[in-house]
């Protein structure tokens, strides 16, 4: 892993030059001044549908915008919010990070840029990150608004945040301890396989079709380069997706993001209350 002890030459994640673990280090410090904690034991990050939930783990002690801490940038998607905030897990004494957006591999930051929050995180301390996002479902059974916990990922962007030979295992970057413990919350929970597009269009039937053929139950367009750089960093991860429409080709209703906005109002409840039992157990 890159040093982190040398401060960065740059704070351009896009500049080959900079150290992008650097740079974490620098975004943390930020959140530490502003926060006033040093650590903080897990982080979140909130995709499509996922944006109320945070507000069920604890109470928003600190919120910052992103543009205050280096190397993150506003909110691109409509129905993400562009804050971090420092929330209380309970009465336990725990901080959890919340990212109410992420970066997509799609807005053409780069893949340094879409793994920043996760290098963030664990430059302050998280040893735990849960990542959710609203995706496309290939079964017919799972009806907008089930959650699915990700047992394991097919990246298809054909890109890496690891640089150099550091070949990171990811046997289990889907931490099976952490599936084990959301199952206990929810026992109706199932698991798929999340495969990964670039974006930022909609699969096409064939795609979803070859998805299907690989092995894929969830299609959507992050995620996968968030774990592989969460592992990297020796991270435990918690992949949960909700299914916010079937995909291309299993219903005959055009994709619609608005669809994806509705899915996930609908099933804030719910998966507010998952997401609050899974990191009170953490």
């Amino acid at each position: 892993m890159t040093d982190n002890a040398a401060a960065p030459r740059s704070l351009d994640l896009a500049d080959p030059a900079t150290d992008p673990f650097a740079v974490a280090e620098a975004a943390a410090a930020v959140i530490r001044e502003r926060t006033g904690v040093a650590t903080h034991d897990v982080a979140l990050v909130l995709g499509s549908g996922w944006g109320q939930t945070g507000d069920l783990i604890g109470e928003t002690l600190v919120e910052i915008d992103n543009t205050d801490v280096p190397g993150f940038g506003k909110a691109a998607v409509a129905g993400h919010s562009g804050t971090m905030r420092s929330v209380a897990i309970g009465d336990t004494g725990r901080r959890a990070l919340v990212y109410g957006t992420r970066t997509h591999f799609y807005e053409g930051r780069g893949v340094r840029a879409v793994v920043h929050g996760v290098r963030t995180a664990a430059a302050l301390g998280c040893r735990t990150i849960v990542l959710t996002n609203g995706c496309g479902g290939l079964h017919e059974e799972w009806l907008p608004g089930t959650p699915v916990i990700i047992s394991d990922h097919i990246n298809l962007t054909a890109h890496s945040p690891i640089e150099g030979a550091n070949f990171v295992d990811l046997t289990d970057v889907y931490t099976p301890r952490l599936r084990a413990l959301a199952r206990e919350v929810d026992g109706d929970l199932n698991e798929g396989v999340y495969v990964q597009f670039r974006g930022p269009h909609y699969e096409t039937p064939a795609e979803v079709r070859m998805a299907r053929v690989m092995g894929g139950d969830l299609v959507g367009m992050s995620t996968s380069l968030e774990a592989i750089a969460a592992r990297q960093s020796g991270m435990e991860v918690l992949g949960i997706s909700l299914v916010t429409n079937p995909a291309a080709g299993i219903s005959k209703t055009p994709l619609d993001h608005a669809e994806v906005l509705e899915a996930g109002r609908d099933a804030a409840d719910r998966c507010g209350r998952l997401l609050a039992a899974v990191v009170a157990k953490i």
